[in-house]
């Protein structure tokens, strides 16, 4: 065959070769190489095929459609004769058929159905380096399929990076490369001021600075075709409504995007009428596979939207992101296909240098949710089959608790550990109860989504006949349950028409730009009669037409006989929380609802009604911090109760309430974090408010309980013995009673009502229950730190234990008179610091050793107080005169 003159075809003879020699092949070609054109038609001609169809794998339906076209054409034929396609929702094969070009969700399917993959004799992977969720599967169910039943089976990856000898590692493969022809290619970036126009934000940089670069294209380069690259469809429509106006007659304006009708996908690739040059506004769909002919130009406005999964959440978000360097490097290529060309990269050179290399690969970042369904269907665990990168554990325990609480899988039961591994999957034991009907509260089946059920790690999940009717379907786990479960409530027709209206871009927009009203019914009002249900919105009229193919795709699938309510309303919200259970939503104020998950997003009441106190949201977007609701639809209390009763909790709740100082009982009804009623508990149960007096005494602190001086002065005797016999003597500090509150606090609350009756409690008592040794141990507490001490006068004087190294004895001087020895304690181990006071009361010295004072340190004090005291008595041998608290008068009239 004669092949076109592309740079790939003088790679062929290596390529062939190797496909002879080796069932696993890697191919790095770059981007206008012609692997996508050339290879394909190379393999029908290889006797090792022997009739066997070729699978030519694509990441999008665009490319799988352009690629078969063009494979047709070479050949002189319609697609359908030779080569065909397959792609969601349609396809275009027939018995004649060898090469069919599918996307990659599709071989899936064909394993899935055909696990030998019977009459296909090679499947080639076409730029696997995009590293979609989908081809990491397809491609590890292939090397499956070849390792276990179909050896002779022939797999090509092809990858237009340089990434190309990591896969053949991988895979044990020869590499085969081939050189690329571009053209040079002249790349400009912005200047640090010129960037600083376009802002912060990606939407409003692009919107700013692209129509600008297209303009100055326009002036500078007056022939060849423009490609712009943008992130997203609303980009693509803020540039087009700013360019339109200022463009000549003789240049046309064309959108590419994946939801475009096929003629205007063929207007937006086929080369622009004579005369005439066409501007391409596109989003990364055009990066690789796809040719657009008569580009010369390319404007990269350097972002694109990927998706984000956020596993603390639960939630898919799609973000705006800037590219890789690969990616960048790409876009730029597309400007030398056809001859020199200029590509205009909208970032500084340093924010080119700062750009990441490459994007983490989508099995890294994705909800794998459809991938853990895939691999309970092929009776696999992720560890028994081979990945370029592993699905990560935490986001498959998170997508296998999903599938288990939608009831679509659920473990292998009553198998011995020596038997793992050896039952087939078709061949399971008895069936497990799925963990949302086994648990008793949303607090238990959250934590069963933290901590998954324990399985084997050699073992798969069954799935269950659910499952199997979901993933027949071919749609998200969460939308197929919607589908089913909708079609069992009597809802099928709503419910494949909500379905298929989440799987593709919204039916509305806004006239003016402004916030699209988030309500579902009225894309159920539009589906319905074709036309937009409020003033000031647009209909989709491409995807609306997109939405009722599917739908009725999925009716056909679903065996839903019955069109006839296709667009009830009525039922979107409680469809929506047959998919989305976790996003059943209570209203909160005028802007903010509470996710059942217990996370608050925002959701404005004006575009519901007053009563609609319940929602099931659908769509999520905006940052973690800032998620927005942008489909929600109302739905009632009794269609909840009908949904989820078995996931409902009464639970009486009892707290202290700090703002009215009280103790409040109610009972709650609850849904997650959802409360669906709430009413005054009239005889709550003692240990429950216990545990609310409990909490506040807990929050105030310890130094906040109502100690009584008493029960102070205690507390700092048992930490002076703690301090000095730490082996038998509890320790009383505020952190050690803190984290033992509920053990020696918490029983006597039981029947307490309220702080006041908390303060009257005897907290000596409670302070002396912690001895160990009983009522002997209390004893030996007086004998070992006595409360007071007995001093020579007569009087018995409170010590004091705040410091428990030194504890003190402050006492009048003259009531030791006579004493020589510094008293102590603690069997006589610590003495006690002395604090000698003048008759008035206050310091007059410190001292630990009694007999040194008396025999000097006294009689400086004397010197200075016997002038300010006269009626006291200040002896000259102090250690021999009476003690005594008295006056001298009193002192010598009491010795009469």
């Amino acid at each position: 065959m004669h092949y076109p003159n592309l740079p790939i075809t003088a790679a062929l003879p290596d390529l062939l070769t190797a496909l002879e020699a080796h069932e696993r092949v890697v191919l790095q070609a770059p981007p206008g190489a012609g692997k996508t054109t050339v290879v394909p038609l190379a393999l029908l001609e290889t006797a090792w095929r022997e009739g066997g169809k070729i699978l030519v794998l694509e990441p999008r339906q665009l490319a799988a459609r352009a690629a078969a076209n063009r494979l047709a054409k070479l050949l002189g034929e319609t697609v359908g004769e030779t080569i065909g396609y397959r792609v969601r929702l349609e396809s275009k094969v027939s018995a004649r058929t060898r090469i069919e070009v599918i996307t990659e969700g599709i071989l899936t399917r064909l394993i899935q159905d055909d696990p030998a993959l019977e009459g296909v004799a090679a499947v080639v992977f076409d730029e696997f380096h995009e590293r979609s969720l989908r081809a990491d599967l397809g491609l590890a169910l292939t090397l499956d399929v070849q390792a276990v039943l179909r050896p002779e089976l022939r797999i090509l990856v092809m990858s237009a990076t340089l990434e190309a000898e990591r896969l053949g590692a991988w895979l044990n493969a020869p590499v085969v490369t081939s050189a690329g022809f571009l053209f040079p290619v002249e790349t400009h970036y912005l200047s640090s001021r010129q960037a600083a126009t376009g802002g912060t934000r990606p939407n409003e940089r692009l919107a700013t600075l692209v129509p600008t670069a297209v303009r100055e294209a326009l002036r500078i380069h007056p022939e060849g075709d423009i490609l712009v690259f943008l992130p997203g469809l609303a980009d693509l429509r803020r540039v087009a409504d700013k360019l339109e106006p200022v463009l000549s007659e003789t240049t046309r304006l064309h959108l590419l995007h994946g939801e475009l009708p096929l003629e205007q996908q063929d207007a937006a690739l086929r080369p622009a009428p004579a005369g005439q040059r066409k501007i391409v506004l596109s989003t990364a769909i055009s990066e690789t596979s796809l040719t657009i002919e008569g580009v010369q130009v390319v404007v990269d406005g350097g972002f694109a939207r990927v998706p984000r999964f956020q596993a603390r959440t639960g939630f898919t978000t799609l973000e705006t992101v800037p590219v890789s360097q690969a990616a960048a490097d790409q876009r730029r290529g597309r400007a030398g296909r056809l001859g020199p060309g200029t590509c205009y990269r909208l970032w500084t050179t340093a924010e080119h240098d700062a750009l990441p290399a490459h994007l983490p690969p989508e099995i890294l970042t994705a909800d794998l949710s459809g991938l853990a369904l895939e691999l309970a269907l092929w009776g696999a665990t992720p560890a028994g089959l081979r990945w370029l990168d592993t699905p990560p554990t935490p986001a498959m325990a998170l997508a296998n608790d999903l599938l288990r609480r939608l009831d679509a899988v659920e473990n292998f039961e009553n198998v011995g550990a020596s038997d793992f591994g050896q039952v087939a999957p078709e061949q399971p034991h008895s069936a497990a109860i799925s963990p949302e009907k086994a648990a008793n509260s949303p607090e238990q089946a959250q934590q069963k989504a933290k901590t998954p059920t324990p399985q084997h790690p050699s073992t798969p999940l069954k799935p269950t006949p659910h499952g199997r009717a979901l993933a027949r379907l071919g749609l998200a786990p969460r939308l197929g349950h919607l589908v089913v479960r909708g079609h069992e409530l009597g809802h099928g027709p709503a419910a494949a028409a909500l379905a298929a209206l989440l799987s593709e871009r919204d039916v509305l927009r806004s006239a003016d730009a402004q916030l699209t009203p988030p309500d579902l019914r009225l894309r159920f009002e539009t589906i319905a009669h074709g036309r937009p249900a409020l003033p000031g919105l647009l209909v989709q009229h491409n995807t609306l037409h997109r939405v009722r193919d599917a739908a009725r795709n999925l009716r056909q699938r679903a065996g839903i006989r019955d069109a006839s309510t296709s667009a009830d309303a009525d039922a979107a919200g409680l469809l929506t929380a047959l998919a989305y259970p976790d996003r059943i939503a209570q209203r909160e104020t005028a802007d903010r609802v509470r996710l059942a998950t217990g996370q608050r997003v925002q959701l404005p009441a004006e575009f519901f009604g007053r009563d609609d106190q319940f929602l099931a949201v659908a769509y999520l977007e905006g940052p973690p911090q800032q998620l927005r609701a942008a489909l929600a639809a109302p739905i009632s209390r009794a269609e909840l109760e009908e949904l989820f009763a078995d996931q409902m909790e009464n639970r009486d709740e009892v707290r202290w309430d700090a703002a009215t100082g009280r103790v409040l009982a109610r009972r709650l009804r609850r849904l997650g974090a959802l409360v669906l009623s709430d009413t005054q508990l009239n005889n709550p149960n003692p240990e429950l408010i216990a545990k609310a007096l409990l909490e506040a005494l807990r929050t105030a602190g310890i130094t906040r309980l109502p100690w009584s001086e008493a029960a102070m002065a205690l507390r700092q005797r048992l930490a002076f013995l703690h301090h000095h016999f730490p082996d038998s003597w509890p320790e009383v500090s505020d952190e050690v009673l803190a984290a033992e509150l509920d053990d020696w606090l918490g029983p006597q609350l039981i029947g307490l009502k309220s702080l006041n009756e908390v303060s009257r409690l005897d907290w000596n008592e409670l302070l002396l229950q912690r001895l160990p040794g009983g009522w002997a141990q209390r004893q030996e507490l007086d004998r070992l730190a006595p409360s007071q001490l007995e001093v020579p006068s007569g009087s018995r004087v409170a010590l004091d234990y705040a410091d428990p190294a030194v504890p003190v004895l402050a006492v009048k001087l003259q009531e030791l008179f006579g004493l020589t020895e510094t008293p102590t304690v603690a069997g006589g181990r610590v003495p006690l610091l002395l604090h000698l006071l003048s008759p008035g009361g206050r310091p007059a010295q410190v001292t630990r050793d009694l007999r040194s004072f008396w025999q000097t340190g006294y009689f400086e004090v004397r010197k200075d107080l016997k002038g300010r005291y006269p009626k006291h008595p200040w002896p000259d041998k102090p250690m021999e005169h009476t003690p005594t608290k008295l006056t001298k008068k009193r002192f010598e009239a009491g010795q009469q």
